[in-house]
């Protein structure tokens, strides 16, 4: 039986989500809790984009145990000698080169002929290889590419010392039948006298991201690339999720197995839902709130006499617990410490101490705080800790003519607090007016969703919003978590207004 590797790619195709922006402690929490998840190969960034994605590649290279820690690089030295730098501590490191080979993006984006991208594949190829065991090579925008110069590009990656053969859907333009031809052609017609990897890069563009991926691995891929939740570019990646449980279900017919944790799904799709600002519809496959909920009389019926009448997957299967053992107001610092522990989160003892004073202080409001209430707590803290402004206080009140009025006060890093009033329809746009007054803006606010993050009159509430600059052309995403929903909808505005602010828009 095959073993299919799992490459993920969330801290660098799934960043590029238009306002998804992680900061480094974000980005080394996610790639730990990918590591607990079972994945392979984690591409932690472009280390050459910028001072901060160097730092969180490297970061990230020094914290993983056993995961293969992956760069991105272009055909150039410069990307290279960059990844290198970022990568040498790492206990397994990659680098994944890159060059566009459709007719399109050589003509009208690299202004280069069929040979002059050929000589660059090898130059740089041969250059990685000194550096690097593992060389992975992606032609950009393969599923456009013709077949005869696609397989002479893959060739002179493998004669250069690829060891990986990465077959990008970079626009999501291809379709199953089409895709799985395309690893079908290379692996029958490339030479090699060692076993070179091929692995999938889909895109969700056209909605087949999933199956175009499963497509690959039936004609002979051996790596699947996605993203947790199928964020990134435009439409997004594959959703490596999908994959996993994919594969598992239909292990009948696939016959491929990997090394993900099931039951950890639910939880790595949680952490970077939360540090990503982007929920997770509830109609999602496998981690959807919808996914194990059945409304329709026949399906209750159904699944009450036997759940796999309509459950093809079990809630426990991807870590959705129908109980847990929950924590409460009278719980010591051991017990909470104890069980952070068994959730997979490690902290040093001044962060213990200051989460668990958090803790009391949700424990004194809710009866009960169960795994979903501590992990939020977790998030939470991680956003609180970087952001250069921070909620200090809120306070409403009725104006007239059904007018709210909002007071907010906001730190900043500088230990100054910014402190606005003004009115609005309702207390949301009050209390948004009032932060637009603080940071001098007039942003537009182009998505707002609550939820619950547990059931029950007591559950904490959960804000994402996406603000647009009024320009139209940069969005950021907060979210913000709060046992009342007026200050989590604060907190979720203050954070996308802030990483407006740092991005330089406002």
């Amino acid at each position: 039986m095959r073993k299919i590797q799992f490459f993920d790619t969330t801290l660098r195709d799934g960043e590029q989500t238009p306002g998804v922006n992680f900061n480094t402690r974000e980005k080394v929490q996610i790639a730990l809790q990918l590591e607990q998840w079972g994945v392979d190969a984690i591409e932690a960034g472009f280390p050459i984009a910028s001072p901060g994605d160097f730092e969180a590649v490297q970061e990230i290279a020094r914290v993983l145990k056993k995961t293969t820690t992956v760069g991105l690089a272009r055909c150039q030295k410069g990307d290279i000698d960059r990844t290198y730098e970022a990568l040498k501590d790492a206990v397994d490191p990659q680098i994944h080169v890159f060059l566009a080979t459709s007719d399109i993006h050589m003509r009208d984006k690299l202004k280069m002929s069929r040979e002059e991208v050929l000589a660059s594949i090898k130059k740089h190829v041969q250059y990685a290889r000194k550096f690097f065991k593992k060389v992975q090579f992606s032609p950009e925008d393969a599923s456009r590419t013709q077949r005869d110069f696609l397989l002479e590009a893959v060739q002179t990656a493998i004669d250069a010392g690829a060891t990986i053969i990465n077959v990008p859907d970079t626009v999501g333009y291809s379709n199953p039948t089409e895709y799985g031809a395309i690893f079908a052609y290379l692996i029958q017609n490339i030479k090699s006298e060692s076993e070179i990897t091929f692995s999938s890069h889909c895109h969700d563009d056209l909605g087949m991201a999933t199956a175009n991926a499963l497509a690959a691995i039936e004609n002979g891929a051996n790596r699947v690339e996605g993203a947790v939740n199928g964020i990134g570019e435009r439409a997004g990646n594959t959703a490596l999720e999908e994959v996993a449980v994919a594969l598992h279900i239909r292990n009948d017919f696939y016959q491929a197995t990997s090394n993900i944790v099931l039951n950890e799904t639910k939880r790595t799709s949680d952490l970077v839902s939360r540090l990503s600002g982007i929920n997770v519809p509830r109609n999602k496959a496998v981690i959807g709130g919808n996914a194990y909920a059945h409304e329709s009389g026949i399906h209750q019926d159904g699944v009450l006499k036997n759940p796999e009448t309509y459950e093809i997957i079990t809630p426990q299967l991807v870590g959705v617990q129908t109980n847990s053992l929950p924590l409460g107001k009278l719980s010591g610092r051991h017990a909470f410490a104890t069980k952070m522990d068994s959730l997979g989160y490690q902290f040093e003892k001044e962060r213990l101490d200051q989460l668990f004073k958090s803790f009391k202080q949700l424990a004194d409001k809710k009866k009960q705080v169960n795994d979903a209430d501590l992990m939020a707590l977790v998030i939470d803290d991680i956003h609180q800790e970087n952001e250069e402004h921070k909620l200090a206080a809120l306070q409403l009140q009725f104006v007239s003519n059904g007018m709210q009025g909002a007071i907010v006060s906001i730190d900043n890093q500088a230990k100054e607090t910014l402190t606005a009033s003004e009115t609005g329809a309702g207390s949301i746009q009050a209390i948004y007016n009032a932060i637009d007054q603080i940071f001098e803006q007039k942003p537009i606010l182009t998505s707002y969703e609550i939820s619950a993050i547990t059931s029950g009159e007591d559950a904490q509430a959960e804000v994402y919003v996406t603000l647009e600059d009024d320009k139209g052309q940069r969005k950021t995403n907060g979210v913000g978590i709060d046992f009342d929903v007026l200050q989590a909808s604060a907190k979720a505005y203050i954070q996308a207004s802030s990483q407006m602010r740092a991005q330089g828009v406002i």
